[in-house]
């Protein structure tokens, strides 16, 4: 992370994150206990579910929360690697990172915070056909992957590309 720029646009954005997504677990412990409230009809509906698992209901047993602790922060280890190493300037990257590491701080959050788990109440689909419920974290983590994901894969080919010209010189 080179300059104050790039430092101010990864905190901003990971802060902000880590914010709403604390913000909106807060709301939805607060007013869905009772009962679901459905946004679109049966499309969208905010329904209060404590997860002590990880994604899409991957479990590890009665260790479940420590284990997935240890893990975000490896995963931020990781993280912090890539974000010192990013080229500055790179915007797109920053961002990305960002993403992701708020995304796993909010979640991490929660872990310390509640023996129930973390808090989802985000739930999509179609009649029977429903995805994970999930929380703003997740869609941080899921937008900054992908984001990432396409940086890293826009890297590798632009040094391919300099790879073939500098061996096509003469």
């Amino acid at each position: 992370m080179g300059s104050a720029a790039d430092r101010r646009l990864f905190w901003g954005t990971a802060g902000a994150v880590v914010v709403v997504d604390l913000a909106t677990k807060v709301a939805a412990a607060a007013l869905l206990a009772r009962r679901p409230f459905e946004v679109a009809g049966d499309y969208v509906v905010l329904r209060l579910v404590f997860n002590q698992c990880a994604a899409f209901g991957i479990c590890l047993g009665s260790y479940s929360r420590w284990i997935f602790f240890v893990l975000a922060i490896a995963a931020l280890l990781v993280l912090r690697v890539m974000v010192r190493s990013a080229r500055p300037g790179d915007r797109f990257r920053m961002v990305a990172l960002a993403l992701v590491c708020g995304g796993a701080f909010g979640n991490l959050v929660d872990r310390v915070r509640s023996a129930q788990g973390v808090i989802d109440f985000i739930e999509v689909g179609v009649g029977s056909y429903r995805w994970p419920t999930f929380n703003v974290a997740d869609s941080a983590i899921t937008i900054g992957a992908v984001a990432l994901a396409i940086s890293l894969w826009l890297e590798g080919r632009a040094h391919e590309r300099a790879k073939e010209a500098g061996t096509a010189a003469p």
